[in-house]
Protein backbone atom coordinates (compact mmCIF):
# COMPACT_ATOMS: atom_id res chain seq x y z
CA UNK A 1 0.00 0.00 0.00
CA UNK A 2 1.26 3.60 -0.71
CA UNK A 3 0.47 4.34 2.99
CA UNK A 4 2.89 1.38 4.05
CA UNK A 5 5.93 3.38 1.95
CA UNK A 6 5.24 6.21 2.77
CA UNK A 7 5.07 5.69 6.67
CA UNK A 8 8.75 3.97 6.12
CA UNK A 9 10.10 7.66 5.03
CA UNK A 10 12.01 9.27 7.38
CA UNK A 11 14.79 11.16 8.04
CA UNK A 12 17.00 12.03 5.07
CA UNK A 13 14.18 9.98 2.89
CA UNK A 14 11.17 12.21 3.63
CA UNK A 15 11.18 13.14 -0.45
CA UNK A 16 10.43 9.32 -0.93
CA UNK A 17 6.92 10.38 0.10
CA UNK A 18 6.48 12.91 -2.24
CA UNK A 19 7.75 10.70 -4.93
CA UNK A 20 5.37 7.63 -4.04
CA UNK A 21 2.68 10.06 -4.33
CA UNK A 22 3.64 11.47 -7.36
CA UNK A 23 4.25 7.82 -8.88
CA UNK A 24 0.77 7.09 -7.59
CA UNK A 25 -1.19 10.10 -9.62
CA UNK A 26 0.84 8.42 -13.16
CA UNK A 27 0.03 5.47 -12.56
CA UNK A 28 -3.58 5.85 -11.83
CA UNK A 29 -3.56 7.70 -15.22
CA UNK A 30 -2.20 5.31 -17.78
CA UNK A 31 -4.33 2.60 -15.93
CA UNK A 32 -7.36 4.61 -16.86
CA UNK A 33 -7.40 4.01 -20.46
CA UNK A 34 -11.02 4.99 -20.59
CA UNK A 35 -9.71 8.66 -18.71
CA UNK A 36 -7.23 8.85 -21.29
CA UNK A 37 -9.46 8.18 -23.94
CA UNK A 38 -12.35 10.20 -22.81
CA UNK A 39 -10.09 13.64 -21.91
CA UNK A 40 -9.17 13.84 -25.62
CA UNK A 41 -12.62 14.40 -27.05
CA UNK A 42 -13.02 18.19 -26.30
CA UNK A 43 -9.63 18.79 -27.57
CA UNK A 44 -10.50 16.98 -30.53
CA UNK A 45 -13.12 18.53 -31.52
CA UNK A 46 -12.49 21.91 -30.59
CA UNK A 47 -9.36 20.88 -33.36
CA UNK A 48 -11.59 19.78 -35.73
CA UNK A 49 -14.57 22.33 -35.61
CA UNK A 50 -12.37 25.97 -34.74
CA UNK A 51 -9.49 24.50 -37.28
CA UNK A 52 -11.20 24.00 -39.84
CA UNK A 53 -14.89 25.23 -39.66
CA UNK A 54 -12.72 29.06 -39.18
CA UNK A 55 -9.68 28.64 -41.04
CA UNK A 56 -10.79 30.21 -44.21
CA UNK A 57 -12.23 33.33 -42.18
CA UNK A 58 -9.15 33.68 -40.06
CA UNK A 59 -6.76 33.89 -43.14
CA UNK A 60 -8.98 36.10 -45.08
CA UNK A 61 -8.74 38.38 -41.90
CA UNK A 62 -5.18 37.43 -40.82
CA UNK A 63 -3.49 36.10 -43.17
CA UNK A 64 -2.62 32.82 -41.83
CA UNK A 65 -2.66 29.28 -40.72
CA UNK A 66 -5.84 29.54 -38.10
CA UNK A 67 -4.47 25.84 -37.07
CA UNK A 68 -1.21 26.94 -36.13
CA UNK A 69 -2.64 29.88 -34.02
CA UNK A 70 -5.52 27.45 -32.82
CA UNK A 71 -3.20 24.27 -31.89
CA UNK A 72 -0.70 25.91 -28.71
CA UNK A 73 -4.71 27.11 -27.72
CA UNK A 74 -6.12 23.78 -27.26
CA UNK A 75 -3.18 22.00 -25.90
CA UNK A 76 -3.08 24.93 -22.88
CA UNK A 77 -6.94 24.12 -22.46
CA UNK A 78 -6.06 20.16 -21.88
CA UNK A 79 -3.68 21.07 -19.65
CA UNK A 80 -5.96 23.38 -17.61
CA UNK A 81 -8.55 21.23 -17.51
CA UNK A 82 -6.60 18.20 -16.63
CA UNK A 83 -4.39 20.08 -13.81
CA UNK A 84 -7.26 21.97 -12.01
CA UNK A 85 -9.62 18.72 -12.11
CA UNK A 86 -6.80 17.09 -10.46
CA UNK A 87 -7.95 18.74 -7.26
CA UNK A 88 -11.10 16.71 -7.31
CA UNK A 89 -8.73 13.35 -5.84
CA UNK A 90 -7.76 15.22 -2.93
CA UNK A 91 -11.46 15.51 -2.08
CA UNK A 92 -12.03 11.96 -3.33
CA UNK A 93 -9.18 10.68 -0.83
CA UNK A 94 -10.75 12.94 1.96
CA UNK A 95 -13.80 11.00 1.50
CA UNK A 96 -12.60 6.94 1.72
CA UNK A 97 -10.13 7.61 4.21
CA UNK A 98 -6.82 7.83 1.90
CA UNK A 99 -5.94 11.37 2.94
CA UNK A 100 -6.21 10.90 6.51
CA UNK A 101 -4.06 7.61 6.59
CA UNK A 102 -1.26 9.75 4.27
CA UNK A 103 -1.56 13.05 6.87
CA UNK A 104 -0.40 10.45 9.69
CA UNK A 105 2.59 9.53 8.07
CA UNK A 106 5.92 10.53 9.68
CA UNK A 107 6.81 13.30 7.05
CA UNK A 108 5.97 17.19 6.62
CA UNK A 109 2.71 17.59 4.96
CA UNK A 110 4.02 20.01 2.29
CA UNK A 111 6.66 16.66 0.75
CA UNK A 112 2.38 15.25 0.64
CA UNK A 113 1.52 18.26 -0.92
CA UNK A 114 4.67 18.94 -3.21
CA UNK A 115 4.13 14.71 -4.26
CA UNK A 116 0.75 15.07 -5.73
CA UNK A 117 0.92 18.52 -7.08
CA UNK A 118 3.80 17.50 -9.19
CA UNK A 119 2.13 14.08 -10.05
CA UNK A 120 -1.10 16.17 -11.51
CA UNK A 121 1.24 18.31 -13.10
CA UNK A 122 2.65 15.62 -14.75
CA UNK A 123 -0.01 14.14 -15.87
CA UNK A 124 -1.35 17.21 -17.30
CA UNK A 125 1.99 17.99 -19.41
CA UNK A 126 1.23 14.08 -20.66
CA UNK A 127 -2.02 14.83 -21.38
CA UNK A 128 -1.18 18.24 -23.14
CA UNK A 129 1.80 16.34 -25.19
CA UNK A 130 -0.88 14.01 -26.45
CA UNK A 131 -3.36 17.04 -28.38
CA UNK A 132 0.08 18.67 -29.56
CA UNK A 133 0.64 15.10 -31.49
CA UNK A 134 -3.11 14.99 -32.20
CA UNK A 135 -2.57 18.14 -33.52
CA UNK A 136 0.49 17.68 -35.70
CA UNK A 137 -1.63 14.80 -37.55
CA UNK A 138 -4.45 17.57 -38.48
CA UNK A 139 -1.01 19.69 -39.86
CA UNK A 140 0.09 21.62 -37.03
CA UNK A 141 3.60 21.76 -38.06
CA UNK A 142 6.25 24.22 -35.31
CA UNK A 143 8.45 26.21 -36.91
CA UNK A 144 11.72 24.97 -35.12
CA UNK A 145 11.33 21.73 -33.54
CA UNK A 146 14.54 22.37 -31.21
CA UNK A 147 11.68 24.95 -29.74
CA UNK A 148 9.66 21.97 -28.75
CA UNK A 149 11.00 20.67 -25.50
CA UNK A 150 11.11 24.97 -24.88
CA UNK A 151 7.16 24.98 -25.21
CA UNK A 152 6.75 22.16 -22.67
CA UNK A 153 8.49 24.20 -20.19
CA UNK A 154 5.60 26.58 -20.56
CA UNK A 155 3.21 23.40 -20.78
CA UNK A 156 4.61 22.48 -17.40
CA UNK A 157 4.86 25.44 -15.34
CA UNK A 158 1.01 25.84 -16.62
CA UNK A 159 0.33 22.76 -15.48
CA UNK A 160 1.76 22.95 -12.34
CA UNK A 161 0.19 26.67 -11.73
CA UNK A 162 -3.51 25.41 -12.25
CA UNK A 163 -2.59 22.13 -10.48
CA UNK A 164 -1.78 24.23 -6.94
CA UNK A 165 -4.97 26.40 -7.65
CA UNK A 166 -6.84 22.50 -7.80
CA UNK A 167 -5.36 21.79 -4.30
CA UNK A 168 -6.39 25.11 -2.67
CA UNK A 169 -9.66 24.68 -3.88
CA UNK A 170 -10.01 21.42 -2.98
CA UNK A 171 -8.50 21.83 0.35
CA UNK A 172 -11.34 23.84 1.55
CA UNK A 173 -14.17 21.77 0.30
CA UNK A 174 -15.69 18.05 1.18
CA UNK A 175 -18.10 18.03 -1.75
CA UNK A 176 -16.98 16.76 -5.40
CA UNK A 177 -20.36 18.17 -7.05
CA UNK A 178 -19.34 21.39 -5.56
CA UNK A 179 -16.16 21.59 -6.52
CA UNK A 180 -17.37 20.89 -10.44
CA UNK A 181 -19.33 23.48 -10.71
CA UNK A 182 -16.95 25.90 -9.36
CA UNK A 183 -14.33 24.53 -11.41
CA UNK A 184 -16.70 24.98 -14.53
CA UNK A 185 -17.28 28.29 -13.17
CA UNK A 186 -13.63 28.73 -13.43
CA UNK A 187 -12.35 27.18 -15.98
CA UNK A 188 -14.63 28.39 -19.11
CA UNK A 189 -13.44 32.37 -18.35
CA UNK A 190 -10.40 31.68 -18.20
CA UNK A 191 -9.86 29.60 -21.03
CA UNK A 192 -11.73 32.31 -23.45
CA UNK A 193 -10.00 35.11 -21.90
CA UNK A 194 -7.07 33.92 -22.69
CA UNK A 195 -6.16 34.94 -26.42
CA UNK A 196 -6.43 30.93 -27.00
CA UNK A 197 -9.09 30.98 -29.84
CA UNK A 198 -8.64 34.64 -31.21
CA UNK A 199 -5.99 37.10 -31.22
CA UNK A 200 -5.15 40.03 -28.90
CA UNK A 201 -5.53 42.79 -31.13
CA UNK A 202 -8.67 45.10 -31.39
CA UNK A 203 -9.91 44.02 -28.12
CA UNK A 204 -11.74 46.40 -26.20
CA UNK A 205 -9.91 47.67 -23.22
CA UNK A 206 -12.01 46.08 -21.06
CA UNK A 207 -11.59 42.70 -22.13
CA UNK A 208 -7.19 43.05 -22.85
CA UNK A 209 -7.55 43.83 -18.91
CA UNK A 210 -8.96 41.00 -17.78
CA UNK A 211 -6.73 38.70 -20.52
CA UNK A 212 -3.64 40.32 -19.69
CA UNK A 213 -4.24 39.52 -15.80
CA UNK A 214 -4.82 35.99 -17.08
CA UNK A 215 -2.09 33.84 -16.29
CA UNK A 216 -3.18 31.20 -18.91
CA UNK A 217 -2.60 34.22 -21.50
CA UNK A 218 1.31 34.10 -20.99
CA UNK A 219 1.30 30.21 -21.13
CA UNK A 220 -0.54 30.45 -23.88
CA UNK A 221 1.62 32.83 -25.51
CA UNK A 222 4.59 31.36 -24.45
CA UNK A 223 3.77 28.05 -26.06
CA UNK A 224 2.41 29.61 -29.22
CA UNK A 225 5.51 31.85 -29.56
CA UNK A 226 8.20 28.89 -29.35
CA UNK A 227 6.18 27.07 -31.89
CA UNK A 228 5.12 29.68 -34.49
CA UNK A 229 7.59 32.34 -33.62
CA UNK A 230 4.68 34.93 -33.23
CA UNK A 231 4.52 36.94 -29.45
CA UNK A 232 2.34 38.70 -28.19
CA UNK A 233 4.61 39.57 -25.68
CA UNK A 234 7.79 38.40 -25.11
CA UNK A 235 9.17 34.85 -23.90
CA UNK A 236 11.14 36.83 -20.75
CA UNK A 237 7.67 38.34 -20.01
CA UNK A 238 5.49 35.09 -20.48
CA UNK A 239 8.06 32.97 -18.29
CA UNK A 240 8.64 35.58 -15.50
CA UNK A 241 4.76 35.89 -14.93
CA UNK A 242 4.22 32.06 -15.09
CA UNK A 243 7.33 31.44 -12.54
CA UNK A 244 6.37 33.95 -10.02
CA UNK A 245 2.37 33.01 -9.95
CA UNK A 246 3.16 29.50 -9.98
CA UNK A 247 5.67 30.07 -6.76
CA UNK A 248 2.77 32.07 -5.14
CA UNK A 249 0.73 28.97 -5.93
CA UNK A 250 2.25 26.49 -4.90
CA UNK A 251 2.91 28.92 -1.18
CA UNK A 252 -0.50 28.84 -1.09
CA UNK A 253 -1.53 25.52 -1.85
CA UNK A 254 1.04 24.11 0.86
CA UNK A 255 -0.49 26.59 3.54
CA UNK A 256 -4.07 25.38 2.67
CA UNK A 257 -3.18 21.74 2.67
CA UNK A 258 -1.84 22.18 5.99
CA UNK A 259 -4.83 23.04 7.31
CA UNK A 260 -6.63 19.99 5.91
CA UNK A 261 -8.87 18.57 8.22
CA UNK A 262 -8.70 15.16 7.25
Amino acid sequence: MVYVQIAKCGGVTKMQAAYILWLRQVKKYYRSKSRVIGSLGQPLLFLLAFGFGFGSIYQKAENGNYLEFLAPGIILMSVLFTALFSGIEIIWDKQFGFLKETLVAPVPRINIMLGRTLGGATVATIQGAIVFLLAMLFGFRPQNISMVFIAFVFVFLAALLFTSVGTIIASKMDDMQGFQLIMNFLVMPTFFLSGALFPLSGLPPIMKTFIQFNPLTYAVDGVRGTLTNVFAFSPLTDFAVLAVVTCILLLLGSYFFEKIQA
